[in-house]
């Protein structure tokens, strides 16, 4: 859904991608381990009476018994396909098959696959009414190489949605329509967001075009302030997000009235973010957030339907990356996510999301490779720096001009860490807890003065002081000096994480 043809028109996009014909070469995952894996999530909607009819991830196993491929992709030089499975079953992507498979060429993903018994597996989108930039209007796929990740120890591969990409099955086995009851999650990160529609995940129309209130139920996540922006009248938002929203169809709704109030729920900044939505189809949705690699959920809303919108009408097109009309100028990151039948309870949801934080999400491998995130001053709009990219230990970082050089490109661990350059870690110098303690780099070493919160609020904490990452005197200009101060709400204290 979008909410004007000029907006639209305005970001249209340009270009094609052929997909030809080719042979498929399937990667066969070795065997499993005779010990039993640990239920995975779509384990525990199961068990919890909302078994999931589309489970899609390009990073791991949704169930502790699955041994199948997660993903396909095709090589640019010659047109062949490869599909990726799994390490072994119920475990992480066999990432060294898709490097190996593509080398120096270029690789696009062009399916995900469904673990569920459904097979609603996800290709490249038809388009819709809203044409995408490819071949007769359809999407385009993902580049496979562009999002980097590590899971348990072990490289992966997301998938990084820019304006065009999409993904989508019609008429989806299984799949809650009308007014049944449906639960989605996904996982997706803070890094990169947009305000624009839709970078969605969950269930649309199957003639991928606006049939009207009602008649789609997804997360949209991002910037985006539908009533604030294109409402009438206006309905602006509190904060500048990004949000876990409800893309109902024709309104991104944060709560059953609209737009966002409340300032306890001005943005969420986590490298990697659970968000959450279910609709029982009559009477509740329910919005929830998490930080995908620690700590339980949030909710931001759970009440009635907006007014029009009961009972829901809604239709079995599963979709990634795009609205219900194929609105495709929304971005974002995509690892994981499951679409259920029926309403899950907040105790199965709990589950389901201790379940992801075990996963052991981060981004890069450590090597300083440019492929973590630049932290940005919310007042100053530059980046967290190490000057003149020096290793030394007891360098004090600073802000300077974003340039996107591996000296502002910091990794967050599942350890908390900031790594940057390799094996330096963001440090509370001297293990320093008052305020005016220097912030430096320092060989990781694992200790609490380099561990950090990075938190919804947009601040980010050191976990031995719990004092705010400050930009001293609240300075802007290049060659700031980054220090800790107590936590005071003040915009040389706001950071957000950009890939």
């Amino acid at each position: 859904m979008q909410p004007t043809v000029g907006r639209r028109l305005a970001a249209a996009l340009s270009g094609a991608v052929t997909i030809a014909a080719a042979a498929a070469i399937t990667l066969l995952a070795p065997a499993p381990s005779a010990a039993a894996a640990s239920p995975q999530v779509c384990d525990i909607y199961a068990s919890g009476g909302t078994p999931c009819i589309g489970a899609h991830s390009t990073t791991r196993a949704l169930y502790a018994a699955y041994n199948g491929p997660l993903y396909q992709v095709q090589r640019g030089s010659d047109r062949q396909y490869l599909d990726v499975g799994l390490l072994s079953a119920g475990g992480v992507a066999n990432a060294a098959a898709q490097d190996t498979f593509c080398g120096s060429a270029a690789c696009t993903i062009t399916k995900i696959y469904d673990q569920t018994s459904n097979h609603n597996d996800l290709p490249i989108s038809w388009g819709g009414f809203w044409k995408g930039p490819g071949p007769n209007g359809a999407d385009v796929g993902a580049d496979a190489k562009a999002l980097p990740v590590t899971v348990n120890g072990h490289k992966a591969y997301g998938i990084k949605v820019t304006q065009g990409v999409g993904y989508r099955i019609d008429h989806a086995k299984n799949a809650p329509t009308g007014a049944q009851p449906e639960g989605i999650y996904m996982i997706t990160s803070s890094n990169y967001v947009n305000d624009q529609c839709c970078f969605d995940y969950g269930s649309g129309e199957n003639s991928h075009t606006d049939t009207g209130n009602a008649t789609m139920n997804a997360i949209e996540w991002g910037t985006a302030c539908w009533f604030g922006t294109w409402g009438n009248p206006k309905n602006p938002c509190v904060g500048t997000g990004p949000w876990v929203e409800a893309d109902l169809e024709n309104g991104m709704y944060h709560t059953n009235t609209g737009s966002n109030k409340d300032p306890n729920n001005s943005g969420v900044h986590y490298p990697f973010v659970s968000a959450w939505e279910k609709n029982n189809g009559t009477t509740n949705f329910t919005l929830k957030y998490g930080n995908a690699t620690t700590g339980g959920l949030t909710t931001t809303f759970s009440g009635p339907l907006p007014n029009g919108y009961s009972p829901m009408k809604n239709d079995s097109s599963l979709l990634l990356g795009t609205g219900g009309d194929n609105s495709h100028t929304g971005v974002g990151e995509f690892f994981e996510g499951a679409i259920t039948a029926g309403y899950p309870t907040d105790a199965t949801e709990n589950a389901v999301q201790a379940s992801i934080t075990a996963a052991g999400y981060s981004f890069g491998t450590g090597t300083g490779s440019g492929n973590g995130s630049q932290i940005v001053g919310g007042q100053s709009g530059r980046c967290l720096d190490v000057p003149n990219s020096s290793t030394t230990n007891g360098t004090q970082v600073q802000l300077y001009d974003c340039n996107g050089q591996a000296n502002q490109s910091w990794t967050a661990t599942s350890g908390k860490q900031l790594q940057v350059l390799g094996s330096k870690c963001l440090d509370a110098n001297g293990r320093g807890t008052t305020n005016g303690t220097t912030v430096i780099i320092w060989d990781c070493n694992g200790q609490t003065n380099q561990q950090w919160n990075v938190n919804s609020n947009g601040t980010i904490t050191g976990v031995q002081s719990g004092l705010c990452l400050d930009a001293n005197g609240a300075g802007t200009a290049n060659g700031t000096k980054l220090i800790l101060w107590a936590c005071n709400g003040g915009a040389n204290q706001q950071w957000s994480l950009r890939a």
